[in-house]
């Protein structure tokens, strides 16, 4: 079980402060599995995320977008609300915050943002801000069908047990591939999304 006290505490103090989320911050990335990679995108394109934590009375959740099929960006997939960088962001924050609301429909003025985590660089070719937020429940989610096929929450308590963490390998590109995943309740959570949790474990608990 996570103490949500303690939890509370860790998320305010361990997290890079908002002013200093553009500097700084560790690098986390698909090679922490596979160290003998090599071949990296370059140059990387900016990225940010929103990680919900939803407080709910019965214990704490952590929201997740599936993506729609259609969608060019890891289609079917599992992830963080968020996306590219915009020129007139004025800020990873700004890009998590305007993301969000586009994905998903979840108003900025109802989260609450505490700080950011390791940038995850991912094979993709993106350079990822995340960043977590607290939402309190009683929202309502209005999805943008071309980019996400459904939400859903996941308990913190389970993400943040590293029992969890399953190291799994698979085949991606002709070469072997080490990743995490999280399974639960039917859901996969999995690669750069599962890699961004585990380092914030790290970050929190480590």
């Amino acid at each position: 079980m996570v103490d949500q006290t303690d939890l509370e505490v860790r998320l305010r103090t361990r997290l890079d402060p908002m002013d200093r989320i553009t500097a700084g911050v560790a690098i986390r990335s698909d090679r922490d599995l596979n160290p003998d990679w090599t071949d990296l995108p370059a140059p990387l394109k900016p990225a940010a995320v929103l990680a919900p934590i939803v407080r709910r009375p019965n214990g704490w959740t952590m929201l997740f977008t599936q993506r729609a099929h259609e969608t060019p960006a890891h289609p079917g997939q599992v992830s963080f609300p968020g996306g590219r960088v915009h020129a007139d962001d004025a800020s990873p924050l700004e890009t998590a915050l305007r993301e969000t609301e586009e994905e998903i429909g979840l108003a900025r003025r109802l989260i609450e943002p505490l700080g950011a985590w390791d940038r995850y660089n991912t094979g993709t070719g993106f350079t990822v801000t995340p960043i977590v937020g607290f939402v309190e429940p009683g929202f309502e989610l209005t999805l943008d069908p071309r980019e996400v096929a459904e939400v859903f929450e996941t308990p913190l308590a389970f993400l943040l047990d590293p029992a969890n963490h399953e190291r799994r390998e698979g085949v991606w590109r002709g070469k072997t591939r080490a990743y995490y995943a999280m399974p639960h309740d039917g859901r996969e959570i999995w690669g750069a999304t599962a890699g961004m949790i585990r380092a914030l474990w790290e970050r929190l608990y480590g």
